[in-house]
């Protein structure tokens, strides 16, 4: 699946209208440029929203990051998966609400967080792809690694950070299950020059059916 990754309310809807989006992706820094506080725009997100809408805990111990899962669920409905940060203290707040509320873990950098992640129970292992090409050297690599290790279990891989609709499709082609890209990217994914062109040399030497209604 494809999802946005963005709070902005305009941008979800204009991704939303594409008809093949699956859902929207949100971050701390995402929800910060958004104009509404973050309650209101999450329940603005899960009104258009087709699918799944995630949420950034950012709770700092254990009991306000569960508090806080239960809030955004309160918000968000069924359509909640949580994104949890890929630390000591993040998986066992994933073991503890994997089983209420679906979960996914964040900011993954190893093959060994991820098998943590499915232990855990998370629904989704998230890599930041781009990010780690800068901070590792190779991000596709990690997306391998990841689905080797996650194979055999329920565990999928979101794929993240993606800067262009080559590393789109070479993401996908390393294993990942499902990408979440910014308003740009979508757009961006859905074309092509050559297309273009072909399209354009049909309208110029083809021809199709009449629009022109029958009268009774």
């Amino acid at each position: 699946m494809i999802y946005l990754d963005s709070a902005i309310l305009e941008e979800a809807k204009a991704a939303v209208a594409m008809g093949w989006v699956k859902g929207i992706t949100t971050n701390p820094t995402l929800l910060q440029k958004s104009t509404l506080l973050p309650e209101d725009c999450l329940q603005q997100l899960s009104l258009i929203c087709p699918g799944e809408l995630y949420y950034q805990l950012c709770g700092t111990d254990f009991d306000s990051m569960i508090q806080e899962g239960y809030r955004a669920a309160e918000i968000v409905g069924e359509k909640l998966v949580l994104k949890i940060p890929a630390t000591e203290l993040g998986f066992r707040v994933t073991a503890r609400l994997a089983s209420e509320i679906a979960c996914s873990v964040t900011a993954i950098y190893s093959p060994a967080q991820a098998a943590i992640a499915s232990e855990a129970g998370a629904k989704y292992a998230i890599a930041y792809v781009n990010r780690a090409t800068k901070l590792l050297g190779d991000g596709l690599e990690l997306v391998r690694s990841m689905s080797n290790v996650l194979k055999n279990s329920k565990t999928e891989i979101l794929a993240a950070s993606i800067k262009s609709p080559q590393e789109a499709a070479a993401t996908l082609q390393a294993g990942a299950d499902h990408l979440t890209v910014p308003l740009n990217i979508l757009q961006a994914m859905t074309t092509h020059e050559l297309s273009t062109k072909t399209v354009a040399e049909f309208a110029d030497q083809g021809r199709g059916i009449s629009m022109v209604s029958s009268q009774e």
